[in-house]
């Protein structure tokens, strides 16, 4: 058996073939493709010589096969179906009728885990969350494509395989109950002097907070650790521990709970949170909506939470002091 070069065919070749195989007709086939009846008529031309067979002839005012073509045909349609496939845009995603279940690796801020979960019911009542911990291992989990969404860690970038959407730089504040002793004499002092309650999300997150505080060979003691957001607000407003963190994932339990919001009293940088998603799977029909959904949210209560915060008293340091 003679073997052709494949460099060879062009595969607009194949489509002219297929068309002139099902019309019968040069006429037919440039109409179907938007192509001139000269221009069929080269391709075909140009086929014959490749293939080596006279492959249509004109019999009778109609175009007829030879038995290679009839041959040819059989294995050319199947080809060029599974090309089409392959190319086509992904098929779309119905959130009404799903019942897909999206795994998302992101701290339970009290809000925003509500809000997304609102939305989703919502628009894809047969669709299940399933909300996995944040984990040094969430990254290699997206890559592998057993998690759909995942946080990074606060000021960090994804690694190759992976794209993400960063929020806005957002401040931390300090929140307290509300009758804490530290607010009559906040600042430096206060602010060590009291224990602190540290959200510790599987070690996944770099503690940004106590980067400030070794930066400037300060101490503080932690008086407790939790693994997620949820339950912040009420441990805070029933002892003295102090929280320093973005609004985002307390404020408003701290409205609920007549939490105090200070101003830090130690300099740190803005922090951003980042939402990463497998890059193979950026354009997957629900991927994309997942993560529309996960965005908007964050926004949506961002900007809620701001408005909270910015019609607070927000209580600023007396005076820079250390202890």
């Amino acid at each position: 058996m003679n073997k052709i070069n494949l460099a060879r065919i062009d595969l607009n070749l194949l489509v002219t073939f297929e068309a002139l195989m099902d019309l019968r007709s040069v006429t037919l086939a440039a109409e179907r493709l938007g192509r001139t009846p000269s221009a069929i008529s080269h391709a075909l031309a140009r086929l014959r010589e490749q293939v080596g067979d006279p492959l249509m002839v004109k019999v009778g005012g109609k175009m007829q096969p030879s038995p290679f073509a009839l041959k040819l045909i059989e294995d050319i349609k199947p080809l060029l179906r599974g090309i089409e496939r392959v190319i086509s845009p992904p098929d779309a995603f119905d959130p009404a009728i799903s019942q897909r279940v999206f795994r998302l690796a992101i701290p339970a801020f009290p809000t925003l885990l509500s809000t997304v979960s609102q939305r989703v019911l919502a628009e894809a009542p047969h669709v299940d969350l399933e909300w996995a911990p944040v984990s040094p291992l969430s990254n290699a989990a997206l890559v592998e494509e057993r998690l759909d969404l995942a946080m990074l860690s606060p000021g960090t970038s994804p690694p190759d395989g992976l794209e993400a959407w960063f929020s806005p730089p957002t401040r931390r504040r300090v929140f307290a109950r509300g009758d804490h002793p530290a607010i009559s004499d906040w600042g430096m002092d206060a602010w060590l002097a009291y224990p602190h309650v540290v959200v510790d999300i599987g070690g996944a997150g770099r503690q940004t907070v106590q980067d400030a505080v070794e930066r400037d060979g300060l101490q503080r003691r932690i008086g407790a650790k939790v693994a997620e957001f949820a339950g912040l607000a009420p441990l805070i407003s029933r002892t003295d521990n102090l929280g320093t963190f973005a609004p985002i994932g307390i404020a408003e339990d701290a409205q609920a709970f007549g939490l105090a919001v200070l101003e830090p009293p130690i300099d740190m940088a803005p922090v951003s949170f980042g939402i990463a998603w497998n890059a193979r799977l950026a354009n997957d029909p629900a991927v994309r909506w997942i993560r529309e959904i996960v965005i908007s949210a964050y926004e949506d209560t961002d900007r809620r939470i701001n408005a909270i915060v910015s019609a607070t008293d927000i209580v600023r340091p007396k005076a820079a002091g250390r202890a």
